[in-house]
């Protein structure tokens, strides 16, 4: 590898952690984390058990993901600045830039859940069985969409990310 490549990492411009850009090892725990709150999420929407053990810990993982994110971004930008204007660095910054709206909605959704099924379900449903339900219906639309949703760009954002790493590698 050529040293002047690498030169340019070692600016003050650059996030790094001991010597190394933060942005490829803080992404890895956006990228499990993400997905595992995910899956708590819409446990917990379907499976009254898993909700009941799972408790607080879905929207505790969803805070988590909503302080990584930001972090990821910032660490990226640092990352694409010191790398100048590449394409497929810009596209993968693009998509990453849009994950923070639905890391916000993750959260608010798990710990609506979390909040409903702990303080309010039993108490409504006895007073108002009809808005009990409602809520319940509104919390599983909510939680599929913002499931879905999250996925399918943290989807996008890997593989755009993988390709402007890895792209350019000959078959």
């Amino acid at each position: 590898m050529d040293s002047t490549i690498v030169a340019p990492l070692a600016s003050g411009d650059l996030i790094q952690v001991a010597g190394l850009p933060l942005h490829p090892l803080i992404v890895h725990a956006v990228v499990v984390l993400t997905p595992l709150t995910v899956l708590a999420l819409l446990l917990g929407t379907f499976w009254p058990r898993a909700r009941r053990r799972l408790g607080i810990v879905t929207a505790l993982g969803a805070a988590l993901v909503l302080v990584l994110v930001p972090i990821t971004v910032a660490a990226g930008r640092s990352l694409a600045a010191v790398l100048g204007p590449i394409p497929a660095v810009a596209r993968h910054q693009g998509f990453g830039e849009m994950l923070l709206p639905w890391a916000i909605a993750l959260f608010v959704v798990a710990a609506g859940q979390w909040a409903w099924f702990r303080f309010a379900d039993d108490r409504v449903r006895r007073d108002s069985p009809g808005a009990a339900r409602a809520v319940r219906v509104g919390l599983a639309a909510a939680s599929l969409v913002v499931g879905v949703g999250t996925m399918v760009l943290l989807v996008l954002i890997g593989d755009s990310g993988a390709r402007a790493v890895w792209g350019g590698l000959p078959s």
